[in-house]
């Protein structure tokens, strides 16, 4: 752990940031109109797939805006509680960028650099008297989910998921600690919303911890705040620290937190919306939830009896704004769960190599299209075994529950950012009978995977999925005998250094300039 911390400090040094805390959703909005980087639809859009389809069709891989969708079917008029639904805002590089209070240019390996030492940080919350998400608060009979405009994201969703990008908060009932995740939820009625909570989550320990107590776990969901509530909480941030403490280092200064109504938990104080609850630990509790459009980019297909959140208080602004996110990925579209895995797990497993003394780690990417479950990781080889050594340390973490199911080790050449650099690699440093290519069997993994038999997606009864990982060595094999030159490679067809510095000296001359930078 030392040798961790004093190798992300250095990085930590080479990096200037100006952290910003925008106070709530509405000024993170303000703040996206500004910089050109909000979408605004003022005429009327149903709640019912369409607004969902028109994120599908215009977010693009990354270049998309922000969407706030200001007038939405059935909940236009003069006296409705809620009118407008906000997402994709973090569905952007640059738009991370400015939530770590960086120039929107901030190259992505920069990015996950940052993302490195500020899981390392920490700045305790501020518990404060009351706040803006006090100003209404519903009880009993005047408890109603659909006074909200809750989507209906997909045509073949089971029903109106309201937990999409909410901050899921729960406490471990040992420790007092707060863990905020973001976990998917759909209205069954009015009162009662029905999860996936796999025992393997973070707010499945607590709740295992609830089962030994026969009694309910009590949760809170929080529904629209800053940026860095969203990113943290779909973060695998450890299980002895709250996500608030990493939340209030990203921002630069304490979460406001207030006292839940009916719920022992604290939440934002100018959070939009908070949905209080229990959850009871009696399975005949259970209700039919599903299907849903997941992150992999298929449809959980399975309408099976899951965990059910009883609520028993919403809180909310005046006109409070419903934050969601579109789920699922597939070629040519994908939102921001995706952008944000790829810098998030990135920088969680570059630090767990470090934790583990991996040596000559230089870059770590997982692409946002597979959201990290595939992860790059550039190493400076020294020694024979070196990639296998990464594997372990990987899937040996903690962060490895849903992620890190296919490990590419490649040598300092290779641009762990560019996928053609890795298909080469693969085409021509690997090779599956000189033991480059190791398979994992039987671990715990994704039980939303398509990939994996239906009876091992079996959460309930096995705590969680089942992946067969694998490791794929695209370094140069060490095991080669090296030719009479010393080399174990031949030399690629890359041009001298000096050679390539004369011809770039003519580029404009040769009228080459808007072809390209000539850099290989």
């Amino acid at each position: 752990m030392i040798r961790e911390n004093i190798l992300v400090e250095k990085e930590k040094n080479k990096i200037k940031r100006k952290p910003v805390a925008y106070g709530d959703l509405r000024g993170w909005i303000e703040a996206l109109n500004a910089a050109g980087e909000l979408a605004e639809f003022d005429s009327e859009v149903d709640w019912d797939t369409e607004l969902g389809t028109i994120i599908r069709l215009a977010q693009g891989t990354g270049a998309g805006p922000a969407f706030l969708f200001n007038n939405i079917k059935d909940y236009n008029s003069d006296d409705a509680v809620s009118s407008q639904v906000f997402t994709n805002g973090q569905g952007s590089y640059s738009r991370l960028a400015m939530m770590f209070g960086l120039p929107r240019d901030t190259s992505v390996s920069e990015m996950v650099k940052i993302c490195r030492y500020i899981f390392q940080e920490r700045v305790p919350p501020k518990v404060v008297r009351t706040g803006p998400v006090k100003d209404n608060i519903l009880k009993g009979k005047d408890i109603d989910l659909f006074k909200f405009p809750i989507p209906k994201w997909n045509r073949k969703d089971g029903g109106r998921y309201v937990n999409t990008y909410s901050g899921c908060v729960t406490k471990d009932p040992e420790t007092g600690i707060h863990n905020v995740g973001i976990y998917r939820g759909m209205a069954l009625d009015q009162a009662n919303i029905g999860l996936l909570l796999w025992r393997a989550q973070g707010w499945g320990n607590h709740y295992a911890k609830h089962i030994g107590r026969s009694d309910e776990m009590p949760v809170a969901f929080v529904i629209g705040w800053e940026p860095c509530l969203g990113f943290t909480a779909g973060s695998p941030v450890p299980r002895d620290v709250s996500e608030y403490e990493v939340m209030g280092a990203i921002r630069g200064k304490p979460v406001e937190l207030v006292d839940c109504e009916t719920v022992p938990l604290q939440v934002p104080a100018s959070a939009e919306i908070i949905i209080e609850g229990w959850v009871s630990t009696d399975p005949q509790s259970f209700r039919p939830e599903g299907p849903y459009a997941e992150f992999t980019g298929y449809y959980a297909t399975e309408q099976t009896p899951k965990h059910v959140a009883r609520v028993t208080a919403i809180t909310h602004r005046d006109k409070p704004i419903l934050r969601g996110a579109l789920e699922g990925a597939v070629p040519g579209s994908y939102g921001e769960n995706h952008i944000m895995s790829s810098i998030q797990r990135s920088a969680t497993a570059w630090n767990a190599l470090e934790t583990a003394g991996v040596p000559g780690v230089t870059d770590v990417f997982g692409m946002p299209i597979q959201a990290c479950i595939n992860v790059a990781v550039q190493i400076k080889q020294t020694y024979r075994g070196q990639a296998k050594q990464v594997a372990a340390a990987l899937w040996g973490n903690s962060a490895s529950h849903v992620r890190y199911k296919h490990v590419f080790v490649v040598d300092e050449d290779i641009d762990v950012h560019d996928y053609g650099a890795i298909d080469w690699a693969l085409a021509w440093r690997f090779n599956a009978g000189e033991d480059d290519l190791l398979v994992f069997p039987s671990t715990w993994g994704a039980g939303l995977d398509p990939s994996t038999r239906a009876r091992d997606s079996n959460v309930h009864l096995f705590g969680t999925g089942k992946w067969n990982r694998v490791l794929l060595d695209c370094t140069i094999n060490l095991d080669y005998e090296p030719d009479d030159k010393g080399r174990r490679w031949p030399p690629t067809v890359h041009p001298s250094a000096d050679d390539q510095d004369k011809v770039r000296a003519r580029w404009t001359e040769l009228g080459l300039g808007k072809w390209g930078t000539g850099k290989i």
